[in-house]
């Protein structure tokens, strides 16, 4: 089997290759890690949110080429079915796609607010009205798929694409200090004691060069 490469670019910023990271990791499929330059164009287009299709994070594996964190999901899920980043029941599996579309699609405002930074604490933060909405669309779709499977994870007991999808919300909301409600928030250290999740944070830290037009609003 020829190895895979997973492109992606800042560690610190980028929530969509975040995603993208875990989604692997969650698979168990082997790969390595390709980072661009954070002078590239297209890094910049995406952390930037100047651009409405990204090409990274994309994953080449066995001469395919394949782009778009929800393309990469999928692809995992057929290749590496026994990781289960996709429930093998109908309705979980179900939910899992339609919360994980959504995420993938929707939520801009709260994107735009508070963009991933995790070096960044703001603990004074404003949060206005749209992101506000979204926030709570997001917490009220944690709560029902939790009390739905039992948590401790979206679709119970077992880590999903849906887990992988929302992972970088809940880093947005520690950095911001946003206030949730008691569910919301045990999922959120649920989800912040995820060994890859950490790993991914410590190099995040170490990451040497800030971008200043993410930092410039705080």
């Amino acid at each position: 089997m020829s190895e895979a490469i997973l492109t992606i670019s800042s560690k610190n910023y980028s929530s969509w290759s975040l995603r993208g990271w875990l989604m692997t990791r969650f698979s168990g499929l082997p790969f390595v890690e390709k980072v661009i330059s954070p002078d590239d164009p297209a890094m910049r287009a995406e952390l930037l949110l100047l651009s409405s299709s990204f090409l990274i994070p994309n994953l080449a594996h066995q001469g395919l080429r394949i782009w778009d964190t929800l393309a990469i999901g999928e692809y995992l899920n057929e290749i590496k079915p026994e990781a289960k980043l996709l429930p093998t029941d109908a309705e979980r599996r179900t939910r899992c796609r339609s919360i994980s579309g959504e995420m993938h699609s929707g939520f801009g405002p709260m994107r735009a607010a508070l963009p991933m930074n995790l070096k960044g604490d703001f603990p004074n933060f404003k949060v206005w009205a749209r992101a506000q909405a979204d926030i709570d669309r997001i917490t009220e779709i944690w709560r029902e798929h939790l009390g739905l499977y039992g948590g401790p994870f979206l679709l119970g007991a077992e880590r999903s694409l849906a887990d992988a999808m929302y992972a970088p919300v809940v880093t947005r909301l520690l950095t911001y200090h946003v206030k949730i409600d008691p569910k919301s928030a045990a999922y959120c250290q649920t989800i912040m004691a995820l060994p890859d999740l950490q790993e991914w944070i410590e190099a995040a830290k170490a990451e040497p060069d800030d971008m200043e037009e993410l930092e410039v609003e705080f």
